[in-house]
């Protein structure tokens, strides 16, 4: 599978730690080349091969597409993206002018605004939950990552889902894209607990039977 990042900042670097360990080919993409050129050297030198830049014309493609991007960013890239593309949403559209609220309105998600922005692409939420540190290592306390997975396209879950299982973690379908909006919100509560439980971004959402 081809997987393109857009976005060489920490979430692009966990979620390629774990594509590249599922064995997949990464493609890094982000306005600021020498950034997107020094993860790709990093992530060689770590020993994980077949990291890629696609840096020279903006273009963006692949089997799936990673919006690493913070909200509402991803709406500028997904209109490049040709009809079909399936694109991953991984933000949380938190307002940090106050830390202290979404900056969607109610009855939406970051992930539906990226959606209406490009209604040929295939949008799919995952990632949000999942914090850059925990996805360098896969695991939290000996934990696999569960990664929550929220679409319309089923084919496209499948898609990502297996680029999740691949990484080592474990896809948990959550339904339909509206279900971003308990997902985003779930995952802003996450946050405003790390410095309240001394969490140091460190923890993961489990589920356990």
């Amino acid at each position: 599978m081809i997987v393109t990042i857009v976005g060489a900042g920490n979430m692009g670097r966990g979620i390629a730690t774990r594509a590249l360990a599922g064995g997949h080919e990464v493609r890094l993409v982000d306005t600021d080349g020498p950034k997107a050129e020094a993860l790709a050297k990093e992530l060689g030198s770590a020993g994980r091969a077949g990291a890629a830049v696609d840096v020279a014309d903006g273009s963006v493609g692949g089997d799936v597409v990673v919006l690493a991007l913070p909200y509402p960013v991803g709406q500028e890239v997904i209109r490049q993206l040709t009809p079909g593309t399936i694109a991953v949403d991984i933000s949380n559209p938190v307002d940090f002018t106050t830390f202290d609220s979404l900056a969607t309105p109610p009855g939406t998600s970051a992930a539906e605004d990226i959606a209406h922005a490009n209604p040929r692409a295939r949008v799919v939420k995952a990632f949000n939950t999942t914090f850059a540190t925990t996805l360098i290592s896969g695991e939290v306390a000996g934990q696999t990552l569960d990664v929550f997975i929220a679409g319309d396209d089923e084919q496209a879950k499948t898609q990502v889902a297996e680029l999740v299982r691949g990484g080592g973690m474990r896809p948990l379908d959550a339904g339909p894209l509206r279900r971003a909006r308990e997902l985003e919100a779930f995952q802003f509560l996450h946050m405003t607990l790390q410095d309240r439980l001394g969490l140091r971004w460190s923890s993961a959402i489990k589920l356990l039977p």
